[in-house]
């Protein structure tokens, strides 16, 4: 997509396409009710579609060389109430009831979404252009205490990619 093409959507729009590219990533996983403890690596593509209006992105990570989690998630900006939104569904097969909403704060984009096992947030923390780090963390429902789940960092290996995964 041309520059040109992401002049005419808006600043909150425009900040998505931080995502777009092919990415890698190593990963730390903690031990929850879903997953042991251990290392892992991940495949990320994120492209912009219908004019960069959304995000795509495709997600696997692989431990001990197999897909361990995949998840397909779509960005956009509901300009009305100026939140970033992700509705993402994933190999755990949970339906969600709606989108995780957040907001940028400089070069870190903060979600949250909550479902009747509890409240997930996940954090996109840009190091630069071609580098972020992600932390994932859940609070079960009845509970004050979020719990880590996923951390990683992610190096961009190609500006972007039709059907790399």
């Amino acid at each position: 997509m041309s520059a040109a093409s992401f002049s005419s959507l808006s600043t909150g729009h425009q900040r998505l396409q931080a995502l777009v590219g092919v990415w890698q990533g190593v990963e730390e996983v903690a031990a929850t009710q879903w997953a042991d403890e251990g290392t892992a690596t991940s495949d990320v593509v994120a492209e912009a579609e219908f004019g960069g209006q959304f995000v795509v992105q495709r997600y696997r990570q692989r431990r001990d060389g197999t897909v361990s989690f995949g998840a397909h998630s779509v960005f956009g900006f509901d300009q009305q109430n100026s939140l970033v939104t992700m509705h993402q569904f994933d190999s755990m097969g949970f339906v969600p009831a709606s989108p995780a909403t957040g907001a940028w704060n400089g070069e870190e984009l903060a979600l949250e979404r909550s479902s009747p096992r509890g409240f997930a947030r996940v954090t996109y923390i840009f190091d630069g252009p071609d580098a972020y780090r992600m932390r994932l963390h859940f609070k079960p429902a009845g509970s004050d205490a979020w719990q880590d789940m996923v951390s990683g960092v992610y190096r961009r290996v190609s500006p972007s990619s039709i059907n790399s995964l």
